[in-house]
């Protein structure tokens, strides 16, 4: 099972809390996803050491992160992250796995929705061009399968993973 943990009480998630300070005790999670949450925390170091307090000895962390993504605010939108600059956060944490989530394509089909949203008077055609987009477009993210085999592919990656191990006591 899951706990899920937000920093606002809405239905479903059964814990209201600041990252900066979670309602755990220490090595209590063998598993932790933290999926685009770091770049609306003011003080992400923070939060990944509350993520390295709670997670056991052994246990694995996901991380994911964006680099090339458009502002938005839920509620707040503080950074971007580089493969190099998420790594840095991770101090003490083994790397197992890392790579894009979401490549070039996502990246560029994004921007193009946000773009034409820009060109619309009204919110309801803004969401509604959103989601006709969206839908429309969305086949085109396989394409990232294939950007994915070139390095560069990275140089406007949309979100960055890690995979991490605690170390197990000795």
């Amino acid at each position: 099972g899951y706990i899920h943990l937000d920093l606002f009480p809405v239905p479903g998630v059964p814990v209201a809390a600041d990252a900066e300070c979670l309602p755990f005790p220490d090595g209590i999670f063998d598993r932790i996803e933290c999926d685009a949450v770091l770049e609306h925390v003011r003080q992400p170091e923070e939060v990944v050491r509350e993520l390295q307090r709670v997670l056991a000895p052994g246990g694995y962390a996901h991380l994911v992160a964006p680099f090339c993504h458009p502002f938005h605010e839920y509620p707040k939108d503080y950074r971007r992250f580089t493969p190099d600059g998420l790594k840095q956060l991770v101090l003490g944490l083994e790397v197992v796995a890392e790579g894009w989530r979401t490549g070039p394509t996502a990246t560029l089909l994004l921007f193009v929705i946000e773009y034409s949203k820009l060109l619309l008077p009204f919110r309801a055609w803004r969401i509604l061009v959103h989601g006709v987009l969206g839908w429309t477009l969305f086949p085109l993210r396989y394409l990232d399968w294939w950007f994915f085999r070139f390095p560069e592919a990275g140089r406007i990656g949309n979100h960055y993973y890690l995979w991490l191990r605690k170390p197990p006591m000795v």
